[in-house]
């Protein structure tokens, strides 16, 4: 049996596979983000641990005995700042936290950053974070020993050691993402050096045994090794199987990602498409990431006094796009337009524009958001054969119909059940203790799939180049 943590920013799931990865039990325990000052977003990693202990004592009331491994899966960019005792010395600061704005501008104006990292500097990655610390809380940033990922904490909790792996690590800004290792040069940049930063591993090698005071807690079998694991998206990507080049998969949560597997390293920094390494050795993939997608919708319900589920029933078949165009940047954009400032719109309001109108409006602007996605990972040289959807936003078989029209792929749709980064940090548990690789991990098997309305390409390719028109004045580039 294998264990899959997967610590989010909401919450902590624990998920325990048996050899034939069919899924045992589950658990999870709440956590809540404090927010100190305006764009700041923090979480104590101690509560983390209480989580973890509470899920993984949830799923004690199984036999655990024949565990053979641990992965981990977690959200990424925190920075978790040890000192020399490994006590925690402020805060982490998290992934949402907008505060070291500036100092992400500078470093992004340091061309060095894009050539070795393959990627924009953005706010919420963590090296812009340190500087931050560096500059406001100087005395504290002096006792740094050591800087870990809020996942990498819980592996610190589980085994003592102090260790990264490479699609987590990618996130920092100080990473080589092609040599996958740290840059010693961009670690100075910052004021750091390797010393102070873990060890790294591939998300499917062992980093560590489980320490035999948990192994007796929680009846966990001894023994337990605990694997590198993976950022989020790639343990998602682990979950549903999607590890190889023309692979990948849209997921419609509070944000949304457009996620797609390569077999080698293919940055392009300028097309705001994340380029991070996967969690299996020899592989790597891209993320165009849009801030806004079920969360736009949701949106929209509170707005109109109704809910998502009401607004989207009775939709009908699919029609050409809404007059009505929604830009859905509520609270900024990444790809393709990499703007903390920018803001959503209705564009086009008439009398004739009733909910119905704006609700198709909403969908079909988060569905162009994700086909600027596609131009900009297709402009790196990505080439999209397969496309599954997870996430909340996949149970509307209309949205999944103005997405696969808009990209112009089939979208398939998985049979019931977890496929995400708790079920794919099970899977990187099960690789770590038995050698395998990532054969095992295989798509879920698929309920449907629903094609492109090929009556409706032409008027979403027009519906499409308005959309297109209206960001780019919003943005301020025509």
């Amino acid at each position: 049996m294998y264990i899959g943590l997967d610590l989010g920013t909401s919450g902590l799931k624990a998920l325990l596979i048996d050899d034939a990865q069919n899924v045992l039990a589950e658990a999870s325990a709440p956590l809540s983000v404090t927010r100190p000052a305006d764009g700041w977003s923090e979480q104590a990693p101690a509560n983390w641990i209480t989580a973890a202990e509470q899920a993984l004592e949830a799923l004690s009331v199984h036999d655990l005995s024949g565990v053979r491994g641990i992965g981990l899966s977690g959200q990424m960019h925190g920075a978790v700042l040890l000192d020399a005792s490994d006590t925690v010395l402020r805060p982490c600061i998290l992934w949402n936290d907008t505060r070291a704005y500036q100092e992400a501008k500078a470093l992004d104006a340091d061309p060095k950053f894009r050539e070795i990292t393959g990627n924009i500097v953005f706010p919420g990655f963590t090296a812009p974070k340190l500087v931050w610390v560096a500059r406001h809380e100087p005395e504290l940033f002096s006792k740094v020993a050591k800087v870990l990922l809020p996942k990498d904490y819980l592996r610190l909790w589980l085994t003592g050691e102090h260790v990264a792996e490479m699609s987590d690590a990618a996130g920092t800004s100080w990473f080589d993402t092609g040599a996958r290792d740290w840059s010693d040069a961009l670690l100075a940049k910052t004021g750091l050096s390797r010393a102070q930063m873990p060890r790294l591993v591939e998300g499917s090698a062992i980093s560590g045994a489980l320490r035999p005071e948990l192994s007796a807690r929680f009846g966990i079998g001894k023994g337990a090794v605990v694997a590198g694991g993976g950022g989020d998206n790639a343990a998602s990507g682990i979950g549903v199987g999607v590890v190889k080049a023309g692979q990948a998969f849209v997921s419609l949560g509070t944000s949304g990602v457009l996620f797609a597997a390569n077999d080698g390293y293919q940055p392009d920094p300028e097309t705001a498409v994340h380029t991070f390494c996967h969690a299996v050795p020899g592989s790597w993939h891209q993320m165009g990431v849009i801030l806004a997608a079920s969360d736009a919708l949701n949106w929209f319900a509170k707005l109109t006094g109704t809910d998502a589920e009401t607004l989207t029933s009775g939709l009908g078949a699919l029609r050409a796009p809404s007059k009505t165009l929604f830009l859905p940047y509520l609270g900024g954009e990444r790809t393709p337009l990499n703007d903390a400032a920018i803001r959503g719109a209705f564009i086009g309001l008439e009398h004739a524009t009733d909910r119905e109108a704006a609700t198709r409006a909403v969908l079909e602007g988060v569905s162009f958001a994700f086909r600027d996605c596609r131009d900009a990972l297709a402009a790196t040289g990505t080439q999209i054969e397969s496309l599954l959807a997870v996430g909340g936003g996949s149970r509307s078989d209309y949205w999944l119909q103005i997405i696969a029209t808009a990209l112009g792929i089939p979208v398939k749709l998985p049979v019931a059940g977890d496929y995400g980064g708790a079920f794919g940090a099970a899977r990187l548990g099960l690789m770590a203790a038995s050698g395998a690789g990532a054969e095992i991990a295989t798509p879920p098997a698929i309920a449907r799939e629903i094609e492109p309305v090929s009556a409706q390409i032409a008027a979403f390719d027009d519906g499409y180049a308005r959309y297109r028109e209206a960001a780019n004045r919003i943005a301020g580039l025509t």
